[in-house]
């Protein structure tokens, strides 16, 4: 058995050919630099492309795998430098009986898997060319057609308002648009953790996942874990989410949720956070307040303890958080130390001191062992880093 880092859950933002694929993130989000990011700067071992069902990345990644570039391997997902490609897709479901919109990851195991995917959803996609795209059918009916062709059906930030299977607000149990037994796990999004999450009690018999949700090339990696398996494959995947044959995740690494964007409620219109049962913004007036995550699972919490044994989340922070870092001294540290997963996990204070300030190196190694301070975010603002 061997430990692999796995973030699986990026957008492309555009194609080869420069058309557009998820219209929130940035141009130079391409396969290709995905790819070569994760590789040879991050250092992830195993990435989620959650874009896979458009026609040209499908094209494009037939094409890399013909040219020799890309292997795709017998147990599942295509390998690319030190790299293994999950084959995604990201969706939103608005159920027949108007649930939602809730935002799911299904998985792949092949390239053929996800082109009989992609024909499928052209008939119930408005625009089968972007991402995040609203599909004309119910979840159970997705659910089936994923797990009938061996894929992984996964909520997307399941508390994250608006769009996710709890902060729509609609929705208090998955099994009023989901078949319980056909989902492999659950992604807790950036304002929760594994202790927030485990107050719904129907979630603690699956497994949880943490992930980026990246949509620029720094943002891949913010969130992520490490897996214990045999190798980078969709199989072994599989298997660590079932908890089989000795694979399974060894840790959780997330932002402390107060750094993301929604983990307090927050005025629409001029971010103020109000008090309990304030239903006024005592600033400006409004009456709209977006509900954060921490708000979101006071209602939903129950006092039944899970009691199976879940790995250790641990607070992340990542690099570009962190006061001190910016574009120039990232470029420096990775130049002496190779990847970012390197740097965030192994690399000695003293040594860190060698390209930054000994403050700069104590805030990364507080970083690593969960101990900075930080400020909450809400209403689509992240927190911050306050000190140590």
């Amino acid at each position: 058995m061997n430990s692999y880092f796995a973030d699986l859950h990026i957008h492309i933002g555009q194609t080869s050919s420069g058309k557009p694929v998820k219209i929130t993130a940035s141009r130079n989000l391409t396969l290709e630099n995905i790819l070569i990011e994760a590789s040879e700067h991050k250092g992830i071992d195993m990435v989620g492309i959650i874009d896979c069902h458009v026609p040209e990345i499908i094209v494009t990644l037939q094409h890399l795998i013909d040219s020799g570039e890309c292997i795709e391997l017998k147990d599942g997902g295509i390998r690319f430098q030190n790299t293994t490609l999950i084959l995604g897709s990201e969706l939103e479901i608005y159920d027949k009986t108007c649930k939602g919109p809730i935002h799911v990851l299904v998985f792949m195991p092949t390239l053929q898997k996800m082109k009989e995917l992609s024909l499928w959803l052209s008939s119930r996609l408005t625009n089968i060319t972007l991402s995040s795209q609203r599909i004309y059918e119910d979840g159970k009916t997705l659910q089936r057609f994923v797990k009938q062709r061996e894929g992984l059906f996964i909520p997307a930030h399941i508390f994250t308002p608006h769009k996710s299977l709890y902060g729509s607000g609609v929705v208090s149990s998955l099994t009023e648009v989901f078949e319980a037994d056909l989902i492999d796990a659950v992604e807790l999004g950036l304002s929760s953790d594994t202790k927030m999450a485990d107050q719904i009690t129907e979630l603690h018999k699956y497994t949880y996942i943490t992930n980026s949700d990246a949509h620029s090339l720094p943002k891949i990696g913010r969130e992520y874990q490490k897996l214990t398996m045999k190798e980078t494959s969709f199989l072994e995947l599989k298997k660590v989410l079932k908890k089989e044959d000795g694979c399974k995740i060894e840790a959780n690494y997330g932002l402390n949720p107060y750094l993301g964007k929604y983990y307090d409620t927050t005025c629409e219109k001029c971010g103020e956070k109000p008090e309990k049962h304030q239903t006024r913004c005592s600033k400006c007036g409004s009456i709209r307040f977006t509900k954060g995550v921490f708000n979101r699972l006071q209602e939903l919490a129950s006092d039944v303890e899970n009691k199976c044994d879940r790995p250790p989340y641990i607070h992340q922070v990542p690099l570009q958080f962190i006061p001190g870092i910016g574009p120039k001294t990232l470029d420096k540290l990775k130049d002496l130390f190779g990847t970012e997963m390197n740097i965030l996990h192994e690399v000695p204070k003293h040594e860190l001191q060698n390209v930054v300030t000994e403050k700069v190196a104590s805030y990364i190694v507080a970083a690593r062992e969960g101990r900075l301070q930080v400020t909450s975010g809400g209403g689509g603002t992240y927190g911050k880093v306050t000190g140590m």
